[in-house]
């Protein structure tokens, strides 16, 4: 836009100084109208506006002269008006009876380093108090439920364990089958040098069992169940089905938090053992066709080398997963504030955290079991 379109003069007679708009001064010509004001000298303050010129004005326009005039040590709410039709002069003075509660930008105030450790550092201790807290509460409902088992929703429960577990094992098997074929080909090309093609069983055995299987399979949960719960719970908060369900007398903990939680602490442990199932297949697989192990002389070995410690081991890990995983997930998924965009931040987070909280279980439980020689 051209400066020209929004011209401005000053003109001072007999002591009195009146600024002449001229042209456009609407929202679309600010960037002219600003140019044309910085070309301005004022000797003194203003006293006027006059419109004879004037073709158009809007509240942007009018806000723009009257903080030109206040730069000058003129007052907005007591200045002249000449020459402007009734509408116009409505528009300057709501401008000036505003001007005072009209704020500029706020300069943008960026965090230092030690602010953005200490602003992070507050976030996770809120966020770990708050899942204590709801631990605690979780803690009591099953209390709760313990003392009244007919407080269990059996059908609700069924449901959920359909979706995070029998729907779950082909993604479980095929990814488990994956992870074993992939496993027994790299400690075959070590042990193909040593002529210890054998030891490859002992190796998968051990390795799907105690560790791949409970983490692949816990996590693969935290990415499609952990999510689907926060994702769940979190739209029903948004469409106020949760309100909805305490207005009709049932109890939250019952209907939505519990069902979840038992589901995914019975059904993990047996996507767990599919994944030990489906691990030694795969390695049964990529030993037979790449070190001429056949199927039964790996089975023999596999019942040589896999201690019923090992398997228990793995077993054991999968509902204590199972309880943080559902814990973060049912959390977040309550807590989501009253927008979508909220929904989608939660269900990430909630996928991050069950992960990072899986990797910090499976190390305290490698040190446990280390201590105690199991």
């Amino acid at each position: 836009m051209d400066a020209a379109e929004s011209r401005v003069r000053l003109e001072t007679h007999d002591g009195r100084t009146t600024l002449h708009l001229d042209g456009s001064w609407r929202v679309t010509t600010l960037p002219a109208i600003e140019v044309a004001l910085r070309t301005l000298q004022p000797s003194g303050r203003v006293d006027a506006l006059d419109g004879a010129q004037l073709e158009a004005l809007d509240t942007a326009g009018a806000l723009a002269a009257l903080r030109f005039v206040q730069s000058t040590g003129g007052d907005p709410a007591a200045i002249a008006l000449e020459n402007l039709d009734e509408k116009r002069e409505r528009i300057v003075q709501l401008v000036a009876s505003r001007l005072g509660v009209v704020a500029g930008a706020k300069e943008t105030h960026r965090a230092g380093f030690f602010a953005k450790v200490g602003h992070n550092a507050a976030n996770v201790a809120g966020l770990v108090l708050g899942h204590l807290n709801f631990l605690g509460w979780t803690a009591a409902g099953l209390m709760h439920l313990l003392l009244n088992p007919r407080r269990l929703r059996i059908k609700e429960l069924a449901a959920q364990f359909e979706q995070v577990g029998l729907n779950a094992v082909p993604v479980v098997a095929l990814v488990t089958f994956l992870i074993g074929v992939v496993f027994a080909y790299l400690l075959g090309l070590q042990a193909e040098k040593y002529g210890a093609n054998i030891f490859v069983v002992d190796g998968v055995a051990l390795g799907m069992t105690r560790e791949f299987s409970p983490i692949i399979v816990a996590v693969i949960v935290a990415g499609r169940s952990g999510a689907a719960f926060t994702a769940q719970l979190g739209t029903m908060r948004l469409t106020e089905e949760t309100d909805a369900i305490r207005v009709l007398g049932l109890s939250p903990m019952d209907v939505l938090v519990l069902p979840r939680l038992l589901a995914l602490m019975v059904a993990l442990p047996l996507l767990v053992f599919v994944g030990d199932v489906m691990g030694n297949v795969g390695a049964m697989f990529m030993a037979n066709t790449m070190l001429d192990i056949t199927p039964t002389t790996y089975i023999e070995r596999l019942q040589t080398a896999l201690k019923a410690k090992h398997f228990i081991v793995g077993l054991v890990k999968a509902p204590v997963f199972a309880f943080f995983i559902s814990i973060i997930a049912i959390r977040m998924g309550m807590t989501v504030s009253r927008d979508t965009r909220s929904i989608g931040i939660n269900t990430t987070s909630t996928v991050v955290q069950s992960i990072v909280s899986v990797i910090l279980l499976d190390a305290v439980f490698a040190v446990v079991f280390q201590k105690l020689g199991i």
